[in-house]
């Protein structure tokens, strides 16, 4: 059996990452509430396994330390979590519980991943990573929190820059502290007739 594979990302409206604070928005762009931070707690119990990017996981290492003894609780519990980071340059051991570096092809390592694990796998962030993991068909879903902010000017990425076509099936949608919106979505890559 095969485990399923979540993209967990955080956006503006108008489709942007943010990897730290920026200007005065402030994390989660200032929007956080009780109920979200309450369902970011939840999801992230249970026997799951974490994969991220170089990129996301040394920013993870950055900010941790940056929060000091009061992250979320739900940080918490993801860094106690069984992690797997796909990088050519890290090198273990790594100064987080349970991480495990894995060199090579990302598509190769996740779909091993996907094939050997008895849990569920979860990416936060990650964007690189999982826009090449959603053109080889490896997402199973799209996790997608909007903070409702537009941050044309001070947003970090565009989420889905250059990562192809997809038609989306809504399987969940929550309203958190009446303004944060979580959607869940089963993405299938959209091909076009060539010529």
């Amino acid at each position: 059996m095969t485990a399923t594979y979540t993209f967990d990302v955080f956006t503006s409206l108008d489709g942007n990452a943010s990897y730290g604070p920026p200007g005065d928005w402030g994390g989660y762009w200032g929007k956080q509430g009780p109920e979200f931070l309450d369902h970011r707690f939840a999801a992230y119990d249970g026997q799951q396994r974490m994969v991220f990017g170089a990129t996301t996981f040394s920013a993870f290492m950055q900010m941790l330390p940056e929060m000091g003894d009061s992250p979320d609780p739900w940080i918490d519990r993801m860094v106690g979590l069984p992690t797997t980071v796909i990088s050519s340059t890290m090198k273990a051991p790594l100064d987080w519980p349970d991480a495990t570096v894995a060199g090579g092809d990302a598509v190769g390592i996740v779909r091993r991943l996907k094939d050997e694990s008895d849990v569920p796998i979860r990416s936060h962030g990650s964007l690189s990573l999982n826009r090449a993991l959603l053109a080889a068909g490896l997402i199973d879903r799209i996790q997608i929190t909007v903070f409702p902010v537009i941050s044309a000017r001070t947003g970090d990425e565009p989420v889905f820059a250059g990562a192809g076509d997809f038609d989306l099936e809504l399987l969940q949608t929550r309203t958190f502290d009446g303004r944060i919106q979580e959607l869940v979505y089963r993405p299938t890559l959209r091909t076009w007739p060539t010529g």
